[in-house]
């Protein structure tokens, strides 16, 4: 990614939507689904293999004996056991599949990490941060492209001493990746709802009101007739967004909008694992139990050929 693309992904509230007018702006976080597949233990167990792994972690187990998939699997327990207790809890299954899914997240920041790492101390400061994103930028006070580059970066800088949990304007990489994906992190989710209300706030007032709202979505550029989504969306607002009928959403209300309480399908994944993994029934795994019941959570080329069976006499 290039700085300049970077610049619009962090200043222009993470969601750089080169939207037509009549083409819906969507700035709704949603979890992302563990899996395409359907979630169907009778017929295959390709949605827990995603789910626990990754889909594309988990094709590399379809071509490991099933020697080498419990091997590797029994590696895995002892990462997932982050209290070296022997066991695996529901609570760290949970934690382990939602940082699988979000394997994209973390590969994103490792290809960032050495451009703004100067020093390769382990570590990325502000001031390196800053150099590197708007050292030349800076030196022009009139800059072609219309950006205001002091205003982005005032506004970087106080998401990167957000994210910066210990004060000492340096990050480590889960700080770093707080910063570049703060919609990922509980702490972060403040200083998201605040971008974006200053992104559609246009009268200063620290409120989106209704045409505010819209006019973030849709942009009428002389046609008079809305689409129909954008109607729709007029009555969202009214009957949904606007929770207190006072004609504007504040923060807790745009906190709803954006960041909504979705179904979490991390935790309904790790208690089904559990349950049907547990085989004394004491509400937490050994690696024998997650081992003995490795098809559910991996897979091989053994349960990747009787998949393959089952459709073959499907046919």
């Amino acid at each position: 990614m290039t700085i300049p693309q970077l610049l619009l992904c962090l200043s222009l509230s993470m969601l750089c939507i080169s939207s037509k007018p009549t083409e819906k702006k969507d700035r709704v976080h949603h979890d992302p689904q563990l899996s395409d597949k359907v979630h169907d233990d009778a017929q295959n167990f390709d949605y827990d293999h995603d789910a626990f792994l990754g889909a594309d972690e988990a094709k590399t187990f379809d071509q490991l004996t099933p020697e080498e998939s419990k091997e590797r699997l029994g590696m895995i327990v002892d990462k997932i056991d982050t209290d070296k207790d022997g066991f695996v809890t529901e609570g760290e299954l949970k934690a382990w599949i939602k940082k699988a899914q979000k394997k994209y997240v973390y590969d994103s920041v490792e290809r960032q990490w050495q451009e703004f790492d100067m020093n390769q101390d382990g570590f990325i400061s502000w001031d390196e941060y800053r150099n590197v994103t708007y050292g030349t930028y800076l030196d022009d006070p009139d800059p072609d492209d219309g950006f205001n580059y002091k205003q982005m970066m005032v506004r970087d800088e106080r998401r990167f001493k957000m994210a910066d949990k210990d004060g000492d304007l340096t990050a480590t990489k889960e700080e770093f990746t707080a910063f570049l994906h703060p919609e990922e992190y509980d702490y972060m989710k403040d200083i998201v709802v605040q971008e974006t209300m200053e992104d559609i706030d246009k009268n200063g007032d620290s409120f989106i009101d209704l045409e505010e709202y819209i006019g973030d979505m849709y942009s009428h550029d002389g046609d008079a007739d809305e689409p129909e989504w954008v109607k729709t969306e007029r009555e969202q607002f009214v009957e949904f967004r606007d929770k207190n009928r006072d004609g504007k959403m504040d923060k807790e209300e745009t906190k709803d909008w954006i960041l909504p309480s979705d179904y979490d399908h991390a935790e309904a994944e790790a208690r089904h694992l559990v349950y049907e993994s547990d085989q004394n029934k004491d509400g937490k795994l050994s690696k024998e139990e997650i081992v003995e019941k490795y098809d559910l959570f991996v897979g091989s080329q053994a349960t990747d050929f009787g998949e393959a069976l089952v459709r073959h006499d499907e046919f």
